[in-house]
C-alpha cells in the first residue's frame, strides 16, 4: 500500500519571531513540502495560545494556497462550532474558486482554546450539548448542487469541490465518521490513547457514502529526524517543553533546546507527557524507518500526518525531508 503523507502547520510562534515571520515559515514550510511530494498542509484552527498563530485558518490557507501550486490546502481544522455553517461554506467557497480542486475542510467539533474563549468566539451561539452530526449535515447541504432552490444559499460555496474530513482523538468521531462515510483523520500527535479502538470502529461501522466507497484513515504523528540519533533527540526537547508547558499551563513561544528543563517536572506531569507524546517518532532515518514500519503494521493508515515542533527552522525543513523519504519507503 503506498501511504500518502501530509503536514499540519499550527504556525507555531518560536522564541523572538513575530507573526509575520511566523507566517512567512508557514509559506516556505509549505512550498518546501510541495517539493517533496507531500499530498495537503493543513493549518489547524486554535485560539488564546501564545505560541499557535492559526486563529484565522481560512485566511492562512489562502494565503499558502496563492504561493504554491500543486499542494493541497485546508484546515486540520476548522472548529466547527465556533462559526455558522454558512460563513463556513462561503469562506471555503471563496477559497476553491480561487484555488481550484486544492482545498481541504477537515471538521473537529472541540473549540480548540479554553471555555472562556470559547464563549467569547460564539457569543449567543455558545452551548454545551453541539449537535455535531446535525451541523456537518447543514453544511454539506450549503455546499451542494442541490441547495440552489433554497432561500439560504451560500455563493460562492455552492457546488464547490471541497472535500470534508471528520477530524477527532476520540471514539465519537469514529462513530460518526463511519456512520456518514467520511474520511477520517485521528489526532495522534497530542491524544493518542483512543487511536487504535477509534480506527477498529471507524473500519468496521464505516457505511460508503456518495463521499467515499471505504475508509479512509488519516493518522496525524510527530516526526523529528536528523542525521544522527543524537541532533534530533536534542531537537526534540522543544517538542517535549511545549507538551509540558500544557501540561502546567505555561504558555509561551516554543524555545530553543538550549532554554529547555525536562529534568524538574512532577512525576504527575511526567506521566501525562508520556501518555500525550504516545506517538511521537524521534531519531535518524534507521530508528524512523523501524519505527514507522511498525505503526504502519499496526495501524494501517491510508495517510500520515505530520507534525512536531523543532525550532531551528532548517533543522525543521531538514526533518519534513527525512520524514517523506522514510514513508515514502515503507
Amino acid at each position: 500500500m503506498s501511504i500518502k503523507y501530509s503536514i499540519l502547520d499550527l504556525a507555531t510562534i518560536v522564541k523572538g519571531d513575530d507573526i509575520n515571520k511566523t507566517f512567512q515559515k508557514s509559506v516556505k514550510s509549505a512550498q518546501h513540502a510541495e517539493k517533496l511530494g507531500f499530498t495537503r498542509y493543513w493549518f489547524s484552527e486554535h485560539h488564546n495560545f501564545p505560541n499557535v498563530a492559526s486563529a484565522a485558518t481560512s485566511i492562512l490557507i489562502g494565503h499558502v494556497a496563492g504561493q504554491t501550486e500543486t499542494l493541497r490546502v485546508g484546515s486540520g481544522g476548522i472548529m466547527l462550532p465556533n462559526h455558522s455553517t454558512l460563513s463556513v461554506a462561503e469562506q471555503l467557497g471563496t477559497l476553491d474558486g480561487l484555488y481550484p480542486g486544492r482545498i481541504d475542510l477537515g471538521l473537529g467539533r472541540a473549540p480548540g482554546t479554553d471555555g472562556l474563549t470559547a464563549s467569547a468566539l460564539r457569543g449567543n451561539n455558545f452551548t454545551p450539548n453541539y449537535n455535531f452530526e446535525f451541523h456537518i449535515k447543514e453544511l454539506q447541504k450549503y455546499m451542494s448542487d442541490s441547495n440552489s432552490e433554497s432561500k439560504v444559499r451560500a455563493i460562492p460555496g455552492e457546488g464547490a469541490d471541497v472535500p470534508l474530513y471528520i477530524l477527532g482523538s476520540s471514539t465519537d468521531s469514529a462513530f460518526l465518521a463511519a456512520k456518514l462515510g467520511m474520511p477520517y483523520a485521528f489526532a495522534a500527535h497530542f491524544a493518542p490513547s483512543q487511536l487504535e479502538v477509534a480506527l477498529e470502529i471507524y473500519r468496521e461501522h464505516f457505511q460508503p457514502s456518495e463521499f467515499l466507497d471505504e475508509p479512509y484513515v488519516m493518522v496525524c504523528i510527530n516526526i523529528i529526524g536528523a542525521d544522527s540519533v543524537d541532533e534530533a533527540h536534542y531537537l526534540s526537547t522543544s517538542h517535549f517543553q511545549a507538551f509540558v508547558n500544557i501540561l502546567t499551563d505555561q504558555r509561551q513561544p516554543l524555545l530553543p533546546p538550549d532554554e529547555t528543563d525536562l529534568a524538574n517536572m512532577s512525576d504527575d506531569v511526567s506521566l501525562h507527557l508520556n501518555r500525550m507524546a504516545a506517538k511521537t517518532f524521534v531519531g535518524d532515518r534507521e530508528v524512523l524507518k523501524e519505527k514507522l514500519s511498525k505503526f504502519v503494521k499496526d495501524y494501517r493508515p491510508n495517510e500520515i500526518i505530520v507534525s512536531g515542533n523543532i525550532y531551528d527552522f532548517e533543522a525543521k525543513q531538514k526533518s519534513y525531508g527525512i520524514a517523506a523519504d522514510v514513508i515514502k519507503s515503507l
